[in-house]
């Protein structure tokens, strides 16, 4: 195994029943990095990460945290390794601060490095002013984090973090994604699963696409954005009348499908560009809206979406969002 790899895996699997959940995955993560794993309900993401953590036994392929083998070596993988999964693992009639106290004290500190520690983390995750309370009087994001501190009392070389934002509103979705900026600042690689695709565009240096148990894409978000197009056309209409009439144009000019945006003067559409170039083939498109009558109020070329790159990606596999 390269040693700038934090977890490698080779043809992983994992059955239950007739059903392969996990069906020959393999990763390359490196090493202090973001690496995002992404798909539906479904898909093995968690699998994948139960196994990764030592909490399931491979049915088949191998897999190496940090050079460890997950089943020969799994104290060695224990012992550098923090899961924070997809529901609170934290007392619920315990105060934060009895929580991280006993949790620490479980991990060897001592009564007074207990108490520090978990001062220190309550006041860097801002839950300093509800450490007296119990946690069942928490908001949603307040476990979350409480969750995620409890994971690092001490700081482990791999935090899996198992789909840590769902359920979440978007205040505490940032603040959880600035926790996870603050843990890699300091060293530690995250594996994160999640379902949003914008919370792997925001966070994830790279981002293996994994649908029906199976690796369907890998790479960092440019090239997964580019494998699926050279750019994706936004416009808007001045007339909403004009709507229909527009979307036939843009179709036939670009030879692609136009989606219709809630917005209704708004229209997308991807643009593979090919021999042309997207934006001589966007322009193309432009002129024969021009040619028909049609106002544009406003245009945009850009990258498509981990949205459209996953919808893409699904759809060519056969896949289920």
């Amino acid at each position: 195994m390269s040693t700038n790899l934090a977890i490698e895996t080779t043809a992983l699997v994992k059955v239950f029943g007739d059903n392969r959940a996990v069906d020959g995955v393999d990763l390359r993560v490196p090493a202090g990095t973001v690496y995002g794993l992404l798909g539906p309900n479904g898909a093995g993401k968690t699998t994948t990460v139960r196994m990764l953590a030592t909490l399931l036994r491979p049915d088949g392929g191998e897999a190496r945290v940090f050079g460890h083998d997950v089943r020969r070596e799994a104290d060695a993988v224990r012992s550098r390794v923090s899961l924070t999964g997809q529901y609170a693992s934290v007392d619920e009639d315990l105060t934060g601060t009895e929580n991280l106290v006993l949790l620490a004290r479980l991990l060897g500190h001592s009564k007074p490095s207990a108490r520090d520690r978990a001062a220190q983390l309550l006041e860097a995750f801002g839950l300093s002013r509800s450490a007296g309370k119990q946690v069942k009087a928490y908001s949603g994001g307040m476990r979350r984090r409480i969750d995620i501190a409890a994971s690092i009392l001490n700081t482990p070389d791999l935090l899996f973090l198992d789909e840590p934002t769902t359920g979440l509103d978007p205040r505490s979705r940032n603040q959880v994604w600035d926790i996870v900026r603050a843990v890699v600042a300091q060293g530690t690689t995250v594996l994160l699963t999640t379902q949003y695709l914008d919370e792997a565009d925001h966070l994830a240096s790279r981002i293996a696409v994994i649908d029906h148990g199976r690796v369907i894409a890998e790479g960092t978000k440019g090239e997964l954005k580019a494998s699926v197009g050279s750019g994706t056309v936004h416009l808007r209409l001045r007339d909403p009348a004009r709507r229909p009439e527009a979307e036939r144009v843009l179709a036939a000019a670009l030879g692609a499908e136009v989606l219709l945006d809630a917005d209704p003067v708004a229209l997308t559409a991807r643009v593979d560009g090919g021999d042309r170039g997207a934006s001589e083939q966007a322009a193309h498109a432009l002129a024969e809206l021009a040619r028909s009558g049609i106002t544009v109020d406003n245009f945009a070329l850009g990258q498509p979406s981990l949205d459209e790159v996953f919808l893409a990606l699904t759809d060519r596999k056969g896949g289920a969002v």
